[in-house]
Parts: C-alpha cells; sequence; structure tokens
C-alpha cells in the first residue's frame, strides 16, 4: 500500500522538446512553477529558477542554436521536496563558458552578453556546462528550514 506522504514526495519529471515558440516555453514554465508550489518552495525561489530556465531556453536558441528554426532545445526536470534538477540542452555545436566575458566588469558593461550565464549562476544552487558546451546542467536547493 502507498501511503499519500510517498506520493508527495515523489518526484515530478518530465522532459520536452521545443521550438522557438513563445506559447509553448511558457507552457513549460508554468508547469515547472506549479510543480514547484505544489512542493513548497518559496516565491522567491520558483521566480529564481523560471529566471534561469527563460535564460538558459532562449540562450540555446539564440546562441546555441543560432536561431535556426528547425535545431530545438530540450528541457528535462526533476523536481522533488529538497531539490530541482534541470537539463537544458540545444542542438548546436557547444561552447565555453568561460570564454563569456563578465558582465560585470568595466570594461564590458557595454557588452549584451554574458548576463543570462550571470543570472543563472545567481540564482541556482549548482550550474555547468558539459562538454561540448551545449548541455546545461542546473539545480536549485530548497533551504532548510530553521
Amino acid at each position: 500500500m502507498t501511503s499519500s506522504h510517498n506520493l508527495a514526495d515523489a518526484a515530478d519529471e518530465g522532459s520536452v522538446r521545443l521550438r522557438e515558440d513563445n506559447a509553448e516555453i511558457e507552457q513549460v514554465q508554468v508547469r515547472i512553477a506549479e510543480a514547484l508550489e505544489r512542493r513548497d518552495y518559496a516565491p522567491a525561489a520558483v521566480f529564481a529558477i523560471r529566471l534561469s530556465i527563460e535564460e538558459a531556453v532562449m540562450n540555446g536558441f539564440q546562441h546555441g542554436n543560432r536561431a535556426d528554426p528547425n535545431k530545438m532545445v530540450e528541457v528535462r526536470w526533476s523536481i522533488d521536496q529538497a531539490r530541482a534538477n534541470f537539463h537544458i540542452l540545444d542542438e548546436g555545436e557547444g561552447f565555453d563558458p568561460s570564454a563569456v566575458p563578465d558582465p560585470t566588469l568595466d570594461e564590458n558593461l557595454e557588452i549584451p552578453s554574458g548576463r543570462g550565464l550571470m543570472l543563472i549562476r545567481a540564482y541556482m544552487t549548482d550550474a555547468r556546462y558539459h562538454d561540448p558546451g551545449n548541455h546545461l546542467e542546473m539545480s536549485f536547493r530548497k533551504p532548510v528550514a530553521p
């Protein structure tokens, strides 16, 4: 017999391949936000995760897939009571994230690139690219209540 407690602890998992369509991207963000809210993630955490996903997906389309309408971005997620894990994969050739200029340095303030990566690194507990650089794995660990 499965208790309702075990069902609540089960991870919400999903995977979707997206075209560069704002309505589809929004639907995925809403689905993920609802899963986070069901697991009592704070509103600020839901906002941070949604923004990070949006930045990662848009970077995948714009920079990874070079705006090729025939290429897709895959979003995979697993969300439980303690942690939310995401994989964003584009169909591009990849890149070296360490080569992206730091947008907070004075000499780079006028350069528009790098801000999305900065936001993702600031908001997520962990964010790393797998070689060749077209697969972002990021996670958010829910803070433990005192």
